[in-house]
């Protein structure tokens, strides 16, 4: 701070300082008071505020009996928040010493923090703000980026044009760590820094801190003094530069990551890898361990007990992979000393019928308890990755999901939290996973409702055409263009938003397919529609640019001008009045690359309607009462599902939409009850905090509980186990089923589908004991949605010789061996983390 903070406001850089303020409308708005204009130019920085206002100013409000009791009351509020009772102290208060280490390529908090660029990073920001609500000891690792990701400027053609801004750290809402211990008590204490192997070279990290609430986000930065100028710059930008600098990133991210928190000698108990990038800190972990002494597939065995994954990506091409020499460049000064275990490390994400590096395959070997981000998602991520867990059905890859949810206090208006606030029980943000909890929803008079509704999107429109008249003159258009753009929109129009990254899958312009029923849908002398378009396309993606030319192409149409607007600068603050905001949230991917999407959902809470493909959480989230469904046959081509995909939004739009928004005036009941089904269905579910407690019950206590087993007594259960698996690996290849015996003939009639009959299966083990080891026989049955695999577990009946043994089970008597279904041995052990924890299946 420069500006100097009167002692009666002494408080104000704590509250600066804690990205609390992101998620507290009081304390935005005692920010907002000092210097109105200020905190609209500033992106809501408070910190930026603070330094930039006068000492004058802040003396008057030190002096100001209203300012000083909005003070206190926010003062209250956050020291209130901090020292209240939690969910994680109350359900599990025997864990609360170790923590959980969440790694992330991006954190998208607040504006004012601009190291995101979308969906996985806002999720990030989420995940930390419920982390820090429900008192888990959560911990966050990063990247401080230099120059963030990029400002988005529309020229007068449509094209983006890429701005970036060099940050200045000391006027972001983050500060410095220091080092734990000085030389001297004199001394100056100085910044943490931690230093790790790039190539053939050393690169140093300073270490800075977010405080998120009651956790702490810690960020690295490689712009250090004595490195290269290309070292220098591996923490400059997000998702920039060519792959050589993705992978020295993705170094910097896990091996750094790890080696800072070591330096803060902060107790871990689990590690959570939020998408591939992160894969790298398993390296680490393991060559820790191979320090300590132990064989590395011991390591190994600690590493994956201890770690989380989750997989964001439904397309096998939106996984990093580096070239094999890439990867042996990179890594050729991390395994002096571990020659021998070269092979094997490498080995751990090899693609081999890619010949790459696979960051995903990294994660997927070295993680016990893996994920997707939603139902549909969890199963194209089996579907996708099913051949890395050996012979077995789609549905039995142990991967699951844990379908995302978003931060309710940061994305939900503050006229409707204190609108719900009247109607809720007290304590219905602290319990807002609890579907009882929105069932007073329905009491709430629409009037009310819509009110408040029509409010918001009056602020999105003004906004929008500030937005849009600053486009203008900064492209030099008339005078009468920018008066033009300042009367577009009507806050009385049906208004649908659109605004998500620009990727070519998530089809932007599948509603001016047919641009003659586009104009009638909005030029509707009684029910006339309006379009608001936002987002981003990487700098890289040039297809994805287009779209963006073409949208503003047709918003210059004179059907269209005013009607359809292409938004810039899609960031946290246009996307909080766009889903705040508009009516209708479009959503129209191409199924089922939207892995799960979650803007939809920051709208559902604010009583905007989804209009959605049923892909990634619409897919579970729809019931047929809260919002509509793009239709399209999942089973027919691309060609086809995207004619039906057409057809179906200018159908719902003209034939139930819109007569459903204008149906009743001034208050159209009928919507505003469709909004209520769609708040209080949607809202429990979808939010972070069931998200987070879902990981917490799921995946981070189990991780924790495990690792602490395996670690006892000196390792001996990791020991016994790791030891296990490679003796099974190593003798699953004697393993052989000799003989089924169905007692049916070639000859033989079909039996009745209702009679049952026993099956033999002879197996020969070899070395392997047949107790470690399940035999199964598996058929499928039909069923009106799908056919669905039958596991049968076969008994054993009879004992041969040492090796081998007979097993039995009783099926349907129609059934044939071969055709009908097949026996199959697999690996067993109390001690795997989940089924399927060895690729090993032998059928027959």
């Amino acid at each position: 701070m420069t500006t100097a903070i009167p002692s009666s406001l002494a408080r104000l850089p704590e509250l600066a300082y804690n990205l609390w303020y992101s998620w507290n409308p009081s304390a935005q708005a005692l920010f907002s008071r000092i210097h109105p204009q200020l905190w609209e130019q500033l992106q809501h920085n408070p910190v930026r505020l603070l330094q930039e206002v006068t000492s004058e100013a802040l003396e008057a409000f030190a002096k100001d009996t209203a300012f000083l009791r909005q003070y206190e009351q926010v003062l209250q509020q956050w020291d209130a928040y901090r020292e209240a009772g939690t969910w994680f102290g109350d359900t599990y208060p025997q864990h609360t010493q170790q923590a959980i280490a969440y790694f992330c390529a991006e954190f998208g908090f607040h504006e004012s923090l601009p190291i995101y660029s979308g969906g996985l990073g806002i999720l990030a920001g989420d995940h930390c703000k419920s982390a820090s609500d429900l008192g888990i000891p959560f911990i966050g690792i990063g990247l401080l980026y230099k120059k963030g990701y990029f400002k988005q400027r529309i020229d007068a053609e449509g094209g983006q044009q890429a701005e970036y801004v060099t940050y200045d750290f000391t006027k972001l809402p983050i500060l410095p760590v220091y080092a734990p211990r000085t030389k001297a008590a004199n001394e100056e204490a100085e910044q943490l820094t931690v230093a790790l192997q790039v190539s053939d070279r050393t690169v140093k990290l300073k270490v800075w801190a977010a405080e998120v609430g009651r956790i702490r986000v810690y960020l690295l930065d490689a712009d250090v003094e004595g490195n290269s100028p290309w070292d220098r710059e591996l923490t400059a930008q997000l998702y920039g530069g060519t792959q050589d600098t993705r992978i020295a990133q993705e170094i910097v991210l896990g091996i750094g990551g790890i080696k800072a928190l070591r330096a803060l000698d902060i107790p871990v108990g689990a590690y959570h890898i939020n998408e591939g990038h992160a894969a790298f800190l398993t390296f680490e972990r393991l060559r820790e361990q191979l320090d300590q002494g132990l064989p590395f597939h011991v390591a190994l065995e600690l590493v994956r007990a201890s770690t989380v994954f989750t997989t964001h990506t439904p397309v096998p091409a939106g996984h990093d992979a580096f070239p094999m020499p890439m990867y042996e460049y990179y890594f050729r000064g991390f395994f002096p000393g571990y020659e021998a275990q070269r092979d094997t490390f490498t080995q751990l994400g090899y693609d081999p019928d890619k010949n790459l590096f696979n960051m995903t395959h990294l994660a997927l070997n070295t993680s016990a308890i893996r994920g997707g981000v939603s139902k549909l998602h969890g199963q194209v991520s089996r579907d996708m990755f099913r051949k890395f867990h050996g012979n077995i059905d789609a549905n039995e890859v142990p991967i699951g999901h844990i379908t995302n949810g978003i931060h309710l206090s940061t994305w939900l208006a503050p006229e409707l939290k204190e609108l719900y606030g009247r109607f809720l029980p007290g304590h219905w943000q602290s319990q807002q996973a609890d579907p009882e909890q929105w069932s007073a929803i329905e009491h709430l008079p629409a009037e009310w409702l819509w009110s408040a509704h029509r409010q918001l999107k009056e602020k999105l429109i003004r906004h929008a055409r500030e937005n849009l008249a600053e486009q203008c003159r900064r492209t030099g258009q008339s005078a009468g263009r920018i008066e033009e753009a300042q009367r577009s929109l009507s806050p009385d129009a049906l208004t649908i938003g659109f605004a998500r990254r620009f990727a070519t899958y998530k089809r932007a312009n599948l509603i001016f397919s047919d641009l003659s029923r586009l104009d009638r849908l909005v030029n509707h002398p009684e029910r006339p529609i309006q379009f608001l378009f936002a987002g981003k396309a990487h700098p890289a993606d040039h297809p994805g640019q287009e779209l963006i030319r073409e949208i503003h192409r047709v918003s210059q149409l004179a059907p269209f001008r005013g009607k359809v607007v292409v938004l810039e600068n899609y960031d946290t603050s246009l996307a909080r009045y766009l889903v705040q905001g508009v009516d209708v949230w479009l959503n129209n991917p191409r199924r089922p690359y939207e892995a799960s999407g979650t803007s939809g959902q920051k709208a559902a809470m604010n009583g905007v309607i989804n209009f959605s493909v049923l892909d990634g959480w619409w897919e579970e989230g729809y019931d047929g009462t809260n919002g509509w469904s793009i239709y399209a046959n999942n089973e027919a081509d691309w060609e086809t599902q995207e004619r039906e995909n057409k057809e179906s939004i200018y159908q719902l739009l003209e034939h139930e939409i819109a007569p459903l928004y204008y149906q009743e005036s001034p208050v159209p009941t009928p919507w505003v009850s469709r909004m209520k089904r769609s708040i209080q269905t949607l809202a429990p579910k979808y939010n972070t905090d069931r998200m987070v407690m879902d990981y917490t019950n799921d995946t981070y206590l189990p991780s924790l509980r495990r690792t602490e087993h395996l670690s006892a007594d000196a390792f001996a259960e990791a020991t016994k186990v790791a030891d296990y698996k490679r003796f099974i690996q190593q003798h699953w290849h004697k393993v052989r089923i000799i003989e089924v015996n169905d007692g049916t003939s070639a000859r033989q009639p079909a039996l009745p589908v209702d009679r049952l009959k026993d099956v033999t299966a002879t197996v020969k083990f070899g070395p392997v004991w047949f107790k470690d080891t399940a035999v199964e026989l598996l058929y499928y049955e039909e069923h009106p949605d799908a056919w669905r695999q039958v596991i049968v577990t076969m008994e054993p009946a009879r004992q041969l010789d040492d090796s081998s043994v007979i097993y039995h089970a009783m099926i349907p008597a129609h059934l044939k061996h071969g055709p009908h279904f097949s026996v199959r041995v697999l690996p067993i052990s109390e001690n795997f983390a989940r089924r399927f924890e060895l690729p090993l299946v032998t059928t027959f």
